[in-house]
């Protein structure tokens, strides 16, 4: 099942909340407007609001202003600090907010910021309710409070203890006594509680990025360049590594031959650990359109159901509740295991390979077998021409039809830049080349 991203109406929300370069695009204002009509669309006369960040350095100024909107709406604002994202869930299930707030542009570089909102469920708000906050913004409805109170600002303290309980409660079990791990935190949210949950369950922990002065986040480190982890694993013999990205809701592994494990094969050991264990509701996963040709097939031999959406883990998350299934994720590392938390969340993620696994080295992994995968992005005038395209598409359906049963061709345009995207998987690296080369010769000729 394919499934397509929704039409709305947002100007300011993309698909994981609002997100761009400080002071051009996210200002003080706008996160000061924003916070303030996300708090008046609760209908709460006093919301009681959870706001963490990373560690980029705009996000104290935002974070001021963010709270300063919320309590001039009537909110009680609780601040946590530098956490991971995938804490807002677990803490609004704890205390009851009635919104989380995260300040956090996830892998993109220190410049940009972003700000995405959580609904007092736990979940990420519908694109209704964000419309909806825009609407406020725009037709100046927000520049007065709701309830004609000032609300407060305060700190919440023990947050970094409770997204710990959290996971020591889900992984108590598992004993990584002896250990050696390598972790690479991205100099972001996870650069404390990812080491100190991984000694808490008896690993020896050496870490990589982990001192963040606030323009070093992502910077060539974390999940977006994990080369480095994975020779660093390789030459200092470590047993295995797990980069995490910015706001820590993705993970990549690296095996101790240096060898880079995706989204795609953690997804793998995880869903063939949960059904061996009677874990796997539905027997089946959700994953996106990138996903390796050799995932599939794994799950097939299994006798696991495959969901496929659009990428984009809001469009995984739809597919899961609707399903009533516990996991799905992407191929760049967000996994969501729903039966722990409602967000893709890395340290949970790298946790649960490490139970899958139990005890064997993640060069034993054996959960599936990748197929050689090519992903170019050719330049065009219009990449909404490409719908349109004959001789494209025409193209593409006989290299898939060549391929049908040992791989694929996927062609589509980027959401955000003149782009369209070329992904070729077939048996070996001779073939991916051949056929990518003759697409983006095609589309080149067509298009650019």
């Amino acid at each position: 099942m394919s499934t397509a991203p929704a039409q709305t109406n947002r100007r300011l929300f993309g698909t994981d909340g609002v997100r761009g370069a400080v002071g051009e695009f996210l200002s003080a204002e706008l996160a000061l407007g924003l916070g303030r009509a996300a708090t008046i669309q609760t209908g709460s006369e006093r919301a009681r609001v959870l706001v963490i960040r990373d560690t980029r350095e705009s996000g104290e100024m935002l974070q001021a202003a963010l709270a300063a909107g919320i309590a001039s709406a009537g909110g009680e604002v609780l601040l946590a600090g530098v956490l991971p994202t995938p804490t807002a869930p677990l803490l609004i299930d704890r205390y009851g907010f009635d919104l989380g707030v995260v300040i956090s542009a996830s892998h993109n570089p220190y410049y940009d910021n972003g700000i995405k909102f959580f609904g007092s469920d736990g979940y990420k708000l519908t694109d209704e309710t964000e419309e909806a906050i825009e609407g406020h913004l725009a037709g100046g409805q927000a520049r007065s409070s709701s309830t004609g109170r000032i609300g407060r600002i305060a700190e919440l303290r023990g947050a970094h203890e409770d997204y710990l309980r959290e996971l020591h409660t889900r992984f108590g079990s598992l004993d990584l006594t002896g250990l050696d791990v390598l972790l690479d935190c991205a100099n972001g949210a996870t650069f404390h509680v990812a080491p100190e949950i991984f000694r808490r369950l008896g690993a020896s922990v050496t870490v990589l990025a982990d001192l963040p002065d606030g323009r070093n986040i992502n910077a060539d480190c974390g999940s977006t360049h994990i080369e480095e982890l994975a020779e660093r694993v390789r030459s200092g013999g470590h047993a295995v590594g797990f980069a995490f990205d910015g706001d820590g809701d993705r993970v990549l592994a690296a095996d101790s031959h240096g060898v880079v494990v995706d989204g795609d094969e953690l997804m793998a050991l995880a869903v063939l650990h949960l059904k061996r264990t009677g874990r796997l509701a539905g027997d089946g996963i959700v994953v996106t359109v990138m996903t390796n040709y050799g995932f599939h097939t794994a799950m097939e031999q299994a006798g696991i159901s495959v969901a496929t959406t659009n990428v984009g883990d809001r469009y995984v998350l739809e597919e899961l509740r609707s399903r009533g299934w516990v996991i799905g994720g992407e191929q760049s590392g967000h996994i969501i295991d729903m039966s722990f938390n409602r967000s893709g969340d890395g340290i949970a993620s790298a946790l649960l390979a490490l139970e899958a696994l139990a005890g064997r080295p993640l060069s034993e992994r054996q959960a599936m077998q990748k197929l050689p995968q090519r992903l170019v992005n050719v330049r065009v005038r219009d990449r909404e021409a490409i719908h349109h395209a004959e001789l494209v598409s025409d193209a593409v359906d006989a290299e898939n039809e060549r391929l049908s049963g040992r791989g694929r061709v996927l062609v589509r345009p980027s959401g955000t830049e003149p782009l369209v995207r070329v992904m070729v998987e077939a048996p070996n690296d001779e073939e991916t080349e051949e056929v990518c080369s003759r697409l983006v010769e095609l589309i080149e000729r067509e298009l650019a």
